[in-house]
């Protein structure tokens, strides 16, 4: 029984190392149609969304098996409710990639953000892509300090989330409010991002650790 118990874990893990990987590719191609009206990139985003959704869906059927065959107790039910709770915060995080895509295809062929504000979405998908990657090394390799941080990350990314509301608030903004609008929801959906990394993070240091992360 301890065996099958581990095997199913080592599904699980693989399954959120997938999600993540997929999360991560996800926004960058997501970034890249925004920046570079790439349409192509857009749509493989959208498209590829359902993919991550499906991964979601075998992370929950597969924890949901494993409690019911394993019944596990303490330190082993942590392990598989865990995985639950990472595996939501990464589909999040893929939704959130996609809303980025739309945005860029909503606004196609004309760019999604006007070249004022390029420069910090570009910085926004380097702090992003930083998270992901390293969300994903420890699902793979599980390590609290490389985990907590991404609490660091996060506050860099709020920080240029405050950059950016800073140019669209200004009272030279030249490009009306339906723009100004996009812009703050595409923050947003960084931001948020982010978060859900973080999350991810705290959840596996309480793995890793038995300890609750206590903001």
């Amino acid at each position: 029984m301890r065996e099958e118990f581990q095997a199913d874990l080592t599904e699980v893990s693989r399954l959120l190392v997938t999600m993540a990987e997929s999360v991560r590719a996800a926004m960058r191609k997501a970034t890249t149609a925004l920046l570079k009206a790439d349409r192509e990139a857009a749509d493989a985003v959208v498209a590829r969304d359902a993919e991550v959704d499906d991964i979601y869906r075998q992370v929950e059927a597969k924890v949901a098996d494993t409690i019911a065959r394993q019944a596990p107790v303490a330190s082993d039910l942590r392990m598989v409710i865990t995985a639950l709770h990472i595996s939501a915060d990464l589909e999040r995080m893929g939704d959130l990639a996609e809303h980025v895509a739309k945005t860029a295809l909503r606004r196609h062929p004309s760019p999604a953000v006007p070249a004022e504000l390029r420069p910090v979405f570009r910085q926004m998908a380097e702090v992003a892509d930083r998270m992901a990657d390293k969300i994903t090394t420890v699902l793979a390799s599980p390590d609290a300090d490389l985990a907590a941080e991404l609490e660091k990350d996060d506050d860099a990314m709020d920080d240029l989330e405050r950059d950016l509301f800073k140019v669209l608030l200004h009272d030279d903004w030249p490009y009306g409010a339906e723009t100004a609008i996009d812009g703050a929801l595409l923050g947003r959906f960084y931001e948020r991002y982010a978060d859900h990394a973080v999350n991810a993070g705290e959840q596996m240091i309480y793995l890793i650790t038995g300890k609750p992360v206590i903001n």
